[in-house]
């Protein structure tokens, strides 16, 4: 390609995981198993929340927010990855691959700031159990729902534009999907100034909320260890378990990625959108329903009346 102007690039390639022929395939059917139980997890949370009233409760609203964007996150990247396990030529247009790219970042940066609004209804849960239902009314809960995905779109439209303004000398890309870091690699010019403004965008996205949730749970902790019985404080730390274990493994993960001085490598990149675009969105339901009693006994209460209507 010429590279004087990013036009001239009419498509890209994508070099994915493995050019090895058995591998590619082992990793379709791996990866497709993966995509069916992340698919199949999160529209079951989404229909249980929709059909058992007791799960009508803000902190169930934001999961079924989590889990809508969960399923766009994953079928913005896994379909393609897919078809290209089994594809000699891994191509995708140029405005494909801008649109993917926009999309992906944008629900990955709203996924994080809803976990931080996640924690904010965990805190006022548990340290103001008495208001909770008047402080976290339908509209905060709508607004910080839009708020979260606006915020996440907006992040994500800032670094697109950046991105695919610059000059590209080459249309190869060492990934499986168009990523920022993957597709910077392609300029012909000095990238300085964008890897600081993903530096800013990483720092507003990640650390922005991971400041949220560590307010939120320094303020839960202490709440929990006023509770005098034993019994109090395990139903207390019972209703925060499932979500701070989807924190500590989101935010850890994305703090030790992206707020690192050294630039990852093609392999880590690629790892880490992995992580993020088929592993989380997997275990997120998994970890709502197995460490949750309210999602265990809503899907118990869902079959039973199912099975009375046949």
């Amino acid at each position: 390609m010429g590279g004087e102007n990013q036009t001239w690039v009419s498509e890209f390639i994508l070099l994915g995981l493995s050019s090895c022929w058995e591998t590619q395939v082992s990793l379709f059917f791996l990866f497709l198993a993966m995509y069916l139980v992340t698919m199949l997890g999160n529209f079951l949370i989404l229909l249980l929340i929709r059909l058992d009233s007791s799960l009508n409760t803000p902190m169930y609203f934001f999961l079924s927010v989590l889990s809508f964007v969960d399923i766009c996150y994953t079928n913005s990247t896994v379909p393609q990855m897919l078809v290209h396990f089994l594809s000699a030529w891994k191509t995708i247009p140029f405005q494909s691959c801008v649109l993917q790219l926009y999309v992906s970042l944008a629900l990955g940066g709203s996924e994080f700031f809803l976990l931080g609004a996640m924690a904010y209804d965990r805190y006022v849960a548990v340290c103001h159990p008495l208001h909770y239902t008047v402080i976290m009314h339908g509209g905060l809960c709508l607004g910080l729902a839009a708020g979260c995905l606006v915020a996440g779109f907006m992040n994500s439209l800032m670094e697109t534009i950046i991105t695919f303004r610059l000059p590209l000398c080459h249309n190869i890309v060492n990934h499986f999907a168009c990523e920022t870091l993957a597709v910077l690699r392609l300029a012909c010019v000095d990238i300085s100034f964008n890897m600081v403004m993903v530096a800013i965008s990483g720092f507003l996205v990640i650390m922005l909320p991971c400041a949220l949730v560590l307010f939120s749970y320094g303020h839960i902790v202490a709440a929990i260890l006023r509770i005098r019985s034993a019994q109090g404080r395990s139903k207390a730390f019972g209703t925060c378990a499932s979500h701070l274990t989807v924190v500590s493994m989101c935010f850890g993960t994305a703090i030790f990625t992206y707020m690192r001085p050294e630039v990852d490598s093609p392999a880590e990149q690629k790892m880490t959108t992995l992580f993020f675009a088929v592993v989380t969105p997997m275990l997120n339901p998994v970890i709502y329903s197995l460490r949750n009693k309210e999602v265990k006994s809503a899907l118990r209460r869902v079959l039973r009346k199912l099975n009375e209507k046949r």
